[in-house]
């Protein structure tokens, strides 16, 4: 169902997704656990987020001195049907009156290089980085000239100032947002579908090592807020929260985290067919193999044996748990690989049935 409905929002092209503050900083964290420096003197540039209504905004900003940010711009999208409403940064209220100086609708541009205390209450919090806007001391608060899209000349401009970029960007719109940071040479920390891992412009990327999955969700369950959260059936809309949860929805990232360089540990290939907790593999007398490849199939990640030297197919979930020092990821099953010379790209075939999408790997050799 949750994947279902994740498709049909990607072709109707409803992309108003809305990060929990809560699954940004648990991300965040991860990769100062790893290095503490990531952020220090760098330029976070948050291209898909209206700064009123954005928890990655909220965070960056709130914590802006803590990670030694030099600076964070936000710009939004126009069309945002909840632009201006959903944090109430200005105040509690959930809609905000019309002001002079902030259209109600309209695309908007904050740049941030210092927020402090900015009413001596002791405290900081959303309410000085408000004044401090509003008197646009040491920061900028402006309508853009367009839209907001990040193809825009001018949000790419904006990519071009800055270092890392994080945010949520548009599911139907997700490889020519990756393209994007390539081709601009950023580093970043983006949401998007599982199913991305197989597109024939992201997966030569993984394959690569120059893009991996992010630390992740807690126990793979992603919720967002959305304007459209009641379209969603049952097991995707949670009523008692008003939000939506997902399973295929993961982090993409370039920068390293220290999960990302744990080892697997994997019992032998003699060990999973005497003791493995799945059926599939438990009391066989071997991994079954490919027709039409020189590979064994391996269902699940936790029943990859250690001690196969051979290639083996694996779930796409397996990207969860890779460890570059560990595996080398050879292709797929899905035609995404770009070298003719590889046989993996035209299936894999058991009992005469293709079986569902799946990565090559192998042990690399210590």
């Amino acid at each position: 169902m949750a994947n279902s409905n994740l498709t049909n929002a990607k072709k109707a092209k409803n992309d108003e997704f809305y990060t929990q503050y809560s699954d940004i900083q648990k991300e965040i964290e991860a990769y100062l656990e790893y290095d503490s420096d990531v952020f220090r003197g760098k330029v976070v540039y948050c291209n898909c987020d209206d700064p009123f209504e954005s928890n990655f905004f909220r965070y960056f900003v709130l914590n802006f001195n803590k990670l030694g940010l030099k600076q964070l711009i936000t710009t939004s999208y126009k069309p945002s049907p909840v632009a201006n409403t959903q944090l109430g940064l200005f105040g509690d209220d959930k809609t905000l009156t019309k002001s002079k100086g902030r259209p109600k609708i309209t695309a908007n541009k904050f740049i941030i290089n210092e927020v402090h205390d900015i009413d001596d209450d002791g405290e900081f919090n959303l309410k000085d980085v408000a004044k401090q806007l509003k008197a646009n001391k040491h920061n900028e608060w402006t309508p853009l000239e367009g839209e907001g899209d990040f193809r825009s000349d001018e949000c790419i401009n904006l990519l071009k100032q800055s270092d890392i970029v994080v945010t949520n960007p548009p599911f139907s719109l997700f490889r020519d947002y990756v393209k994007q940071l390539f081709d601009y040479n950023k580093k970043f920390v983006i949401i998007g579908t599982m199913h991305a891992i197989i597109y024939k412009e992201i997966f030569p990327l993984i394959k690569e090592n120059r893009l991996w999955l992010g630390n992740g969700f807690h126990a793979g369950n992603a919720y967002f807020s959305t304007p459209f959260a009641k379209e969603y059936g049952e097991g995707v809309y949670m009523p008692e929260t008003g939000l939506v949860k997902f399973r295929n929805v993961c982090w993409f990232s370039n920068l390293d985290h220290g999960r990302r360089h744990q080892a697997l540990p994997l019992m032998t290939m003699e060990e999973n067919l005497k003791y493995s907790k799945h059926k599939e593999i438990k009391g066989k007398e071997s991994y079954e193999k490919y027709e039409n490849y020189d590979a064994i199939e391996v269902p699940f990640t936790d029943a990859i044996p250690s001690d196969y030297g051979g290639v083996m197919g694996v779930p796409v979930s397996f990207l969860d748990k890779y460890n570059p020092d560990q595996f080398e990821i050879l292709g797929s099953n899905r035609g995404v690989d770009q070298d003719p010379n590889k046989i993996y790209g035209r299936g894999a075939y058991l009992n005469g049935k293709e079986v569902f999408k799946r990565l090559f790997i192998k042990h690399k050799k210590k």
